[in-house]
């Protein structure tokens, strides 16, 4: 007997089945999500969650005429099983294989790409009113997580949705989750809701009544109107939502598809902003990810029956987990040394610090802008934040670490976490950016770890003894260079010659040095010999030793895990330039200025020419031009 999910191509499939086959049809979708990810990696819990309440939004709309954007987007795999492309997930997040994530160029179902949160009320506003303009006839739905709507920009587009007239859908997924436990006064303002259903049950019963009464009962309803309100004041705690001017319905239970379709339904023919807040359960259907559904948010590839995962190559070592364990060090010598994380506390290594320093430790939410303002103020009065952060979302914080932070040249830390590539996530988590966007910031001081130890060492200096703001950026995963010796320390604004050379000088940082000094070895059997430079500073630069090193080799080359407008080889380039040194041949090697796709990070270094061969052509090159 075949499966139910074998005869679905197309959403409009699914208005050909039953209340009976939908629910086997979930069940099937779920089988189907564990056995594939289990293989690929990905969003498990997330996308486990979401499974009925998909089905029933693609039972009821009709896509692509209608539109559904999804915020964040890493909850969409569903999504896509449903909109034809099942057969395409053994590809999942791999180069030239099916994203993570929405992408328009992928689906005509995916109408528009995301990757960041709490920007789906606000593109879902702009494509109602164009729809509105251009007299067009479709609905429009927006999908957003209580974790995303903690963002600020989830409420700027909430404001002015609710005073708009146009037809907008806004479904809240309310799992009590983001990627962590959630946080703050809208998750507790939510809570009550959920665990206070009864206001939905009797205002449809108050509708159900008044209607009902011959001749007056229309009028009736209209003239109880501030009677009904309340009614919803005893019986809800906070109308937030009605305040705002959508009409509420809620909560739904998102796992019931009989309910939700019928919601859906009712919500399609009415007028205005309608906000449909539904309650899930994050991994629903594999209790490994019920149980810890943080941990099968974004999980590698793992053992169905145990949930272990397959591999963990860094036995449990990283630079996310060296930057916790050094930080919370560092906070039991120094009591006002703090710690602030934009709902990625146990993702950016602060698991322990959280559980020492529970005070001192403050989850904002999926806020960024507020997290690096909220940092200034703790600055302010005599704290030391420390800002741990992924690159990719830092970047939208861009003008408070400028009008906030670094005007007033505050002692504030930003631990820059999955700085240069991240992979199978792509281009909205490529960490490839920060060094452009952070280096032309006055005051502004940029590290660059090459190993564990020397993100000890900065991260020492910048909390304990820098005065103003720093950046540390470091990479995902686990160090591909040591530092051998071990009188080598640390010092703010210099770099160190890792290996000596005289052919040419390979300047590098972070990442990237692993690279240089492999690449260094190989040259050898073509007789060149490449002095090594581990910059460690990228901002301030060190000039005397990069000079000096160009001057003797008379080439240059410099190795950055980031875009090179802007970035690393473009500061150096200046400082070549500003002194003088115009005989020295000098080749930049990073990311061009585009968006990079998603892939394994071995493979996208060897595309983008930054992996140890293409470096030893290049160089070659080099030295017969």
């Amino acid at each position: 007997m075949s499966n139910i999910l074998d005869t679905i191509n197309h959403p409009s499939d699914l208005k050909k089945l039953n209340l009976k086959e939908l629910n086997i049809l979930a069940q099937e979708i779920r089988s189907f999500l564990i056995e594939s990810v289990s293989k690929t990696g990905g969003h498990l819990a997330s996308n486990l969650g979401v499974v009925e309440l998909t089905i029933s939004i693609h039972k009821v709309f009709s896509s692509p005429r209608d539109r559904i954007i999804w915020d964040v987007g890493h909850q969409t795999y569903v999504h896509k099983i449903l909109t034809g492309r099942k057969d395409k997930f053994a590809t999942l997040r791999q180069y030239g294989g099916l994203s993570g994530f929405p992408k328009t160029n992928e689906s005509e179902h995916d109408i528009f790409n995301t990757g960041h949160s709490s920007t789906s009320i606000s593109a879902a506003l702009g494509i109602a009113k164009a729809r509105d303009l251009k007299k067009e006839d479709y609905a429009v739905v927006a999908v957003i997580g209580d974790g995303a709507l903690t963002g600020g920009m989830a409420f700027e587009a909430l404001n002015d949705a609710g005073r708009s007239p146009n037809n907008l859908i806004v479904i809240l997924n309310d799992n009590d989750m983001s990627i962590t436990k959630n946080v703050g006064g809208l998750s507790k303002y939510l809570n009550r809701i959920r665990t206070e259903p009864v206001y939905f049950k009797v205002k449809e019963d108050i509708d159900f009544i008044l209607n009902k009464i011959p001749a007056i009962g229309k009028s009736m309803a209209k003239t109880v109107q501030k009677a009904k309100g309340s009614i919803k004041y005893m019986i809800m705690p906070g109308t937030l939502f009605e305040e705002i001017g959508f009409t509420y319905i809620g909560p739904i239970d998102g796992h019931n598809i009989e309910q939700l379709t019928s919601v859906l339904n009712r919500a399609k023919k009415m007028k205005g902003p309608i906000f449909i807040h539904v309650y899930t359960t994050k991994g629903k259907g594999y209790h490994f990810a019920e149980e810890e559904p943080d941990i099968y948010h974004g999980i590698s590839s793992f053992n169905i029956d145990t949930g272990k995962l397959i591999q963990n190559a860094d036995n449990g070592m990283s630079f996310s987990t060296v930057f916790g364990e050094q930080l919370n060090d560092l906070a039991s010598k120094d009591e006002t040394v703090v710690a602030v994380t934009a709902a990625m506390p146990i993702g950016t290594g602060l698991k322990k610090f959280m559980t020492n320093y529970p005070d001192r430790t403050f989850d904002v939410g999926i806020a960024e802008q507020h997290a690096v303002t909220f940092a200034a103020g703790l600055a302010v009065n005599g704290l030391k934040p420390v800002i741990a952060v992924y690159s990719s979302f830092l970047q939208r914080a861009y003008d408070q670490i400028l009008h906030d932070v670094a005007l007033q040249n505050l002692h504030v830390v930003f631990a820059v976490d999955r700085a240069g590539l991240v992979g199978q996530d792509g281009e909205t988590h490529q960490g490839i950016y920060d060094l452009s966007y952070l280096g032309h910031i006055p005051n502004m001081a940029i590290l660059a770890p090459a190993c564990f130890s020397e993100l000890r060492q900065m991260l020492d200096y910048a909390v304990l003894r820098h005065n103003g703001p720093i950046a540390i950026r470091y990479p995902k995963g686990c160090e591909t260079f040591t530092i051998s010796d071990e009188n080598n320390a640390f010092k703010f604004g210099k770099g160190v010659v890792i290996k000596e050379g005289k052919d040419i000088s390979i300047i590098a940082a972070g990442k990237m040095v692993s690279i240089a000094v492999e690449a260094s070895e190989k040259l050898l059997r073509s007789n060149i010999h490449a002095e090594v430079i581990n910059l460690r500073s990228i901002k301030p630069l060190d000039e005397e030793l990069i000079i000096s090193s160009c001057l003797k080799t008379g080439r240059a080359m410099t190795l950055e895990d980031n875009i090179i407008s802007g970035g690393m080889g473009s500061s150096i380039l200046k400082l070549l330039s500003d002194n003088g040194v115009n005989k020295v041949q000098v080749k930049l090697k990073g990311f061009p200025n585009e968006f990079i796709p998603h892939g394994t990070t071995d493979e996208l270094f060897k595309i983008y020419g930054l992996d140890s061969d293409s470096i030893v052509k290049d160089v070659i090159k080099m030295m017969h031009s």
